[in-house]
Parts: C-alpha cells; structure tokens; sequence
C-alpha cells in the first residue's frame, strides 16, 4: 500500500492549563498555612491588593462588590479540578476589561488616607522563651570544670559533634585533625565530658553509653568498658541482641546463671536512658489550626469555614480612586494597572471558589460520616473519593485536592480530612453493614492495651475475638494493622516482671 497525503478536519476537546486556571488549581490543595503564606506574598507583589481590617466601616462594600458593581460576573467555575468544564473569569473578556466599569463613582473621603503606624513591638523570636539545649548545658559544665583552656577548646569541638541523642559519632582521629592535637588528647578530654550530666553523654556506642550510666550508679564497675566482671556487663557486652529479643532464658544458659538473675539484671537495664540526650531535645510542633468547624445546629451537622486568621482581601481604595480619576495615565501604567487587577480580581474570585468548594466536600463527608460524629469512631463507616465526588458532581481528583492537608474540628477532636475515607471489612452477617477498617484497627488497640502483659494476646487470638464481634478478619491482617499501629508482635509485648 502505497503512502499518501491528505488534509481531514476533526473535532475534539483540548485540556488547556492557563495561568489561572493553574493557580486555582494549586490554592485548592494548600493547606491552611501556605494559604496564609500565598496570600501574604500576594498582598506584598500586588498593590492593587490590600487586607481588609477588622475595624473597616460597616456597610462598606467588599472588594468582589466593587469589583462587579457595573459588570455582570462570568458563570463562576464548577470547581478547579474539572478544567474541561470550568470557564476562566476574565479570559473572555480580556481586552475589554477596564476600571471604569468596576470603580465609577465610587469614591469617599479619606478613602487615600495612609494606615497610622503602630508602635514597634518587640518580635516573636525576641519574647519567645528559647529552651536550654544540651549543648548549652554541656558548655556551662565545661566552663565549670577547671580544665585548662586548650583543653576546653578540644571539648568544645566534641560538644559541637555530638547528635540530637548526645552521642559523638564522630570519629577521634577526625576532631584531632580539626583541633591539630593527638588523638590521646581528645580522648582525654572525652573521658571528662562522659562524667557530666546527663549520665551517658558523649558516649559513641550504646554499650558505652550503658557502661557509664552504670558506673554513675556504682554497680561494681572496674576497669575498661570492655571487661565484664558483672552480669550487667556480662549481658551488655554479649547479650543485647537476645535482651532486645528478650530471650532471657537463652542468656541464662549462656551465663550459667538463674533466670532470676537475669530478670533482676534486665529490671536495672531498662531504668537506664539510651538516649541521654532526650530531655533536652526539642522538636518544633506546630499547633494544627482546623479549616472547618463541624458543629450540630438545630439537631444538624453543619460544616462552619474558619477563616479567621487569614487576611481577608479587597481592591486598595487608593487605586481605586487613582483609576477613576479624570487623569488618563500613560500606556505603561494604564496597562501595569490592568494586569494588577485581573491578578487581584483572579485571586479573590479563586480564594472564594476554595472555600465553597472545601465547605461543600466536608458537608458531603458529615451526611456520609454522621454516626462518627453521633458515637464516635465506633461509627465509622468506610467511604472512598468516588462517593464524594458522585455527591456533589465533582471530580475524584478535585475531592483529593480538598482533603489533603485539610483538618476539621469536631466534638470527637481533630481529624485530618483524609482520616474519614477508609476500606471496609465485611461482617460475617451479610444483612449487616460493612465495618470501617480503622474501627477495627481501634478494637485491636483496645484489646492490646487490655490484654495481661504476662500473656498478650497472639494475632490468631485477636482474630477469634474480632469473630465473636462478627468481623471476619485473616491473620495476616490483623498483623497488617497491628504494624499501622504501632504495636510490637505478642513475643515482644510480653512482660516476666
């Protein structure tokens, strides 16, 4: 068959991301925080834009009322994950825009007034009361100790080593290279900073790091962190593996010691602090703000937006008056204006489309969930994106958007959204309905914390008792969500003491 050219006219659909269509996009699936953060950064590059304050006048029309006070609004988009149905404010009408039509005659006195300033407070970082971290603690023993200002810079340069558990992983050859000295005397001076506090400092191995908490606690330790005189040294020095494991009769064997001795050695062990470090690390947490607030109302669950917090925007007065003006402005800036104010007439327009489209998808998720939030967890149900989305006409993918790095705050306590979308388990009754998977995953959480340390319940065990609830359930799973959960396997939970 010979080849051939040809012409032929076909109709399709086109997927085209403009700019806004984009940046619509990406404010949905921010979370509360980079919104915060977004719309700051807007208010910063767009001078058109400005917060509107609490203590505006009454009555005063919000920025979208003045934006569309003479002009007829687009059909607003559906929602910003279904593109191909979604008409983009202002791309039509792109060229005829102008600030006539959105400003005429709207003008009030002291509408170009400036902001008074306010008094200059000190910042956060100023008042925030700053934590004594180890290293502080360390320097001040090490100011405290008398030792000679040589060595004092060495021990500097091992503090400064030390990690977040407070070992030095850092070889001794390394730092005395980096200080020019012997690596005698870093050591030397390494033995000085393991007497501080807190017991164990500095160490380089968890042996080490045990042996010295020892010797605080005088248990008869002489000589090298290598020797074992003792059993505790005996068992720390041979035997972690199998006390991790806590097979305490094997280490008994290997000793030729009682099992009695040994539990009395492993109660010692485990008063010990692996990590001495600890107390005095502080991690940043961060208070998680809710974007909903899900409440009964008249015998209701209803889905409030909490949009406090988060600067509320509107056209700055000042250019509004500016652009109506009788002053005809020059090319450049007529057109720098205009570009500014389909940007801050797009992002207002975007924020607004958020919050309906949030509102909307967790209003979905209270009629799904109601009876988790009439019982609690007991009262979930399984729920997928599909459900969702086939609710209130939208996209699966615009529902991802949504719930990810969203909360809610409810009477149960706070949910992140994706918490409330999980599989099922069905029920050994098939009129029954089909159980929520982290439901189950509680129950087997309730039965491990209630379970006798002495003899903890076996995954088979969790599986019989889950049957007598009438949730079938495989072995195999149970240990799926027992591992979700955090919670060792029988051998490791169990207690001899």
């Amino acid at each position: 068959m010979k080849p051939r050219l040809g012409l032929d006219i076909r109709l399709s659909q086109k997927l085209i991301m403009t700019p806004q269509l984009q940046q619509a996009i990406k404010l949905l699936q921010l979370s509360r925080l980079e919104l915060q953060q977004t719309l700051t950064q807007h208010l910063m590059e767009n001078p058109l834009l400005e917060e509107l304050q609490a203590d505006v006048e009454e009555g005063e029309p919000a920025a979208e009322e003045d934006l569309h006070q003479d002009k007829k609004e687009p059909k607003e988009a559906q929602e910003a994950g279904e593109s191909e149905e979604t008409q983009v404010p202002g791309e039509g009408n792109r060229d005829e825009l102008g600030w006539e039509d959105y400003f005429g005659g709207d003008r009030r006195a002291g509408d170009t007034e400036m902001p008074s300033s306010q008094d200059d407070l000190p910042s956060y970082d100023q008042t925030a009361v700053k934590p004594t971290s180890l290293e502080d603690h360390l320097l001040w023993q090490l100011g405290l100790s008398g030792l000679a200002e040589t060595d004092k810079a060495i021990g500097r340069l091992i503090i400064g080593n030390l990690d977040e558990d407070g070992y030095l992983r850092t070889p001794l050859t390394d730092l005395a290279v980096d200080a020019g000295v012997a690596p005698e005397a870093v050591e030397s001076v390494l033995d000085q900073i393991q007497t501080f506090d807190p017991p164990g400092v500095a160490a380089r191995d968890l042996r080490e790091c045990l042996f010295i908490q020892l010797r605080f606690l005088g248990r008869a330790f002489r000589g090298s962190h290598r020797a074992s005189p003792g059993l505790l040294e005996a068992i720390i020095t041979n035997h972690m593996q199998d006390l991790e494991k806590k097979h305490y009769g094997r280490i008994a064997k290997a000793l030729d010691v009682t099992t009695e001795e040994v539990l009395q050695a492993v109660r010692v062990i485990e008063g010990l602090e692996p990590k001495p470090g600890r107390p005095y690390f502080a991690s940043d947490n961060y208070v998680v703000v809710p974007d909903v607030f899900v409440m009964k109302d008249e015998g209701e669950w209803v889905a409030v937006l909490n949009d406090e917090g988060l600067p509320r925007l509107r056209i700055s007065p000042y250019y509004k008056q500016l652009m109506a003006s009788k002053r005809d402005p020059s090319d450049a800036t007529k057109a720098y204006l205009d570009d500014k104010l389909r940007g801050a007439q797009w992002i207002i327009r975007s924020i607004e489309q958020r919050n309906k489209t949030i509102i909307k998808v967790v209003s979905s998720i209270v009629k799904f969930q109601e009876q988790f939030f009439d019982r609690g967890v007991q009262g979930l149900k399984p729920l997928v994106l599909k459900q969702v989305a086939e609710d209130i006409g939208m996209h699966e993918s615009t529902i991802s958007r949504v719930t990810a790095n969203k909360y809610l705050y409810c009477p149960q306590g706070m949910y992140e959204l994706k918490y409330f979308f999980n599989t099922g388990l069905q029920r050994s009754d098939e009129q029954e309905d089909m159980l929520s998977s982290v439901t189950v995953r509680e129950m087997i959480r309730t039965m491990v914390a209630e379970e006798d340390p002495r003899r903890p319940l076996k995954d088979q065990e969790i599986v019989a008792r889950l049957l007598s609830h009438n949730i079938v359930i495989a072995r195999r799973t149970v240990a799926k969500y027992r591992t979700e959960v955090n919670i060792p396997s029988a051998s490791q939970r169990k207690r001899f003491f």
